[in-house]
């Protein structure tokens, strides 16, 4: 249970506490949420869940573990350390990848940034057909359809899903970058540089991806409203 410092009065977690936290993050299938802990453990609050996080991390440095517990897509996991992935690449060397071709990284780049958004949208911003790569999307996970827009025909409106949160590390759309960090992550990596020949939104106006020519995206708020509301990344 949670513990009062006499000295402090400050709420403290148990370290069995600790432990359940650990076990129920080790165990799940994707990101736990705070408030599935706190269902989980109803004597702690999700400030006291984010806290044992915290506490855990510290224990891990101190101890120079191998992991770390990050928060994504809303929840927290697992994640090994940056410096031990040239060993994990090797491990997983001979394992089939299906990794996303440049045509659906730009289509999904386009619908992150303009999220909710039509086919017909991004057919006008890519200038080719967009059906074979949102299939591909869909089947993966990465977006969803949100609704229909209020426009001829009524066409399907799509959105990035929480998947799409984890397949990218991010915590939240506010998470997402700049162009101009996408730009120079690439240039930066041979790796990248050869996979994907030049950059990945090199050719795409900010202006189209709905940025402001700093390369700062619109508000999720303005998006949502121009296209009625909608409640982004819900499970």
């Amino acid at each position: 249970m949670a513990e009062t410092n006499r000295d402090t009065g400050e709420t403290t977690v148990s370290e069995r506490d600790l432990a359940i936290i650990e076990a129920l993050i080790f165990a799940s299938d994707g990101p736990l949420p705070p408030r599935k802990i706190v269902e989980i453990l109803p004597h702690l609050t999700e400030r006291l869940v984010r806290r044992a996080v915290e506490e855990l991390n510290a224990a891990y440095r101190q101890t120079e573990r191998t992991f770390v517990i990050e928060e994504v897509a809303g929840g927290f996991r697992f994640f090994t350390l940056p410096e031990f992935e040239p060993f994990l690449k090797k491990l997983y060397a001979n394992r089939s990848q299906q990794r996303l071709s440049q045509k659906a990284l730009e289509t999904l780049a386009i619908i992150a940034y303009r999220q909710p958004i039509t086919r017909q949208e991004i057919e006008e911003i890519r200038g080719v057909s967009a059906d074979g790569v949102i299939r591909t999307l869909l089947a993966r996970n990465l977006i969803t359809i949100a609704g229909r827009a209020e426009a001829p025909g009524s066409p399907f409106l799509y959105k990035t899903t929480k998947t799409f949160l984890e397949y990218f590390g991010l915590n939240s759309l506010n998470d997402l970058p700049k162009l101009k960090e996408i730009d120079e992550l690439i240039a930066g990596d041979e790796e990248l540089k050869t996979q994907y020949q030049e950059v990945l939104l090199h050719q795409i106006e900010p202006e189209i991806l709905g940025l402001k020519p700093n390369g700062e995206s619109e508000s999720l708020n303005d998006k949502t409203e121009e296209h009625g509301s909608d409640d982004n990344q819900k499970e």
